[in-house]
């Protein structure tokens, strides 16, 4: 099976740090699920992180699918294994903002060079690596449509650009006008960026570039994010956060889930549903209160305008206003959990 870069030196640098050095002697007709769990639990003795035991889970559950297939070994026994469950207190708080702080960072940062691509972020709620592998070619400017079409990533601190994670990461996401504008300064200010560099410009096509044209690092950006909000004194959050802010926005102001789906690009509608319903118990309030219109009253509840079915309600970001025991491995290491 073919995996990404990324994903690829995540699942080796797991194999070096903790199986190796654990089970790297052990004969694979010699696993056994009773192993597999004490190996489990002296890596949660030793204070590492419950999802990233899971992950040592998939990877080895995976090794050996691919052993068995090969007649290495007659079953898998991880299927009989039991890594730790994730609780609450493991799964990491997710922190959003409020329409007002966002339109406080906007302002803060909006002298930066690289001020368009943390709009973008905000008003899309695409991921950090793609919004830096956007190409001009990539925006339609009349259509008001972005398409998602490739990915920079840091692996090893090197830059590799690659395409999105699933076929649902590749999607066209609908842009408001305020992001729109946004996007035409900061490709006018590109252009006079290249004039004055000349021959010295290496020119790859894309909207977020460094002053040579080369592309941003991804730390490099996150570093900025997190400095800026330190600087203005608002509440701390990963430049990730951005994409659950963007949704959970989105999903107050009574965008539908399946809209809001479709702009991440997750994989199913329920995935987005576990991630973000819990955030905003206010469209469960409001759906009760429906529910109960009908019953009691026998009228019907109010229709959905066609800006929450359509997906445009976002555009007020930029102007101000408002799985299962066995994870995925991709969802586990791009781009903090791919959600």
């Amino acid at each position: 099976m073919a995996v990404r870069v990324s994903t690829y030196a995540s699942y080796r640098g797991l194999v070096e740090r903790h199986v190796v050095p654990a089970l790297g002697h052990v004969q694979i007709q010699q696993l056994s699920a009773d192993r597999l769990d004490r190996f489990y639990a002296d890596l949660v003795a030793q204070g590492l992180a419950t999802k990233t035991v899971r992950n040592i889970h998939v990877l080895l559950h995976r090794a050996l699918t691919d052993a068995v297939r090969k007649n290495l070994v007659p079953r898998n026994v991880a299927d009989a294994a039991d890594p730790p469950k994730l609780n609450r207190a493991d799964r990491e708080e997710m922190k959003t903002w409020t329409p007002e702080q966002l339109r406080q960072f906007f302002a803060g940062i909006a002298n930066h060079r690289l001020a368009a691509a943390y709009i973008l972020a905000a008003t899309t709620g695409m991921r950090r690596g793609e919004v830096l592998g956007v190409r001009w070619r990539d925006i339609d400017f009349n259509a008001r449509r972005l398409h998602v079409q490739q990915t920079v990533l840091a692996v090893e601190y090197q830059i590799v650009i690659g395409r999105p994670k699933t076929l649902r990461g590749e999607r066209k996401i609908a842009l408001d006008d305020q992001t729109i504008q946004v996007l035409r300064n900061h490709r006018a200010a590109q252009r006079q960026e290249k004039q004055l560099l000349g021959d010295g410009y290496h020119d790859q096509g894309l909207a977020f570039a460094r002053e040579d044209g080369a592309p941003v690092h991804p730390d490099y950006f996150s570093q900025t994010f997190d400095r800026t909000v330190k600087r203005l004194g608002l509440p701390k959050i990963r430049l990730h956060d951005l994409r659950h802010t963007h949704a959970t926005l989105g999903l107050a102001a009574g965008v539908h889930v399946k809209v809001i789906s479709d702009r991440l690009g997750h994989a199913t509608t329920s995935f987005t549903q576990d991630v973000y319903m819990h955030a905003i118990p206010a469209v469960e309030e409001d759906a009760a209160d429906q529910i109960a219109q009908i019953v009691f009253n026998g009228t019907s509840a109010p229709e959905q305008s066609d800006e929450a079915t359509t997906g445009q309600g976002h555009a007020s970001l930029a102007g101000g206003d408002a799985e299962g025991d066995n994870p995925s491995p991709d969802e586990s290491y791009d781009e903090s959990d791919g959600r």
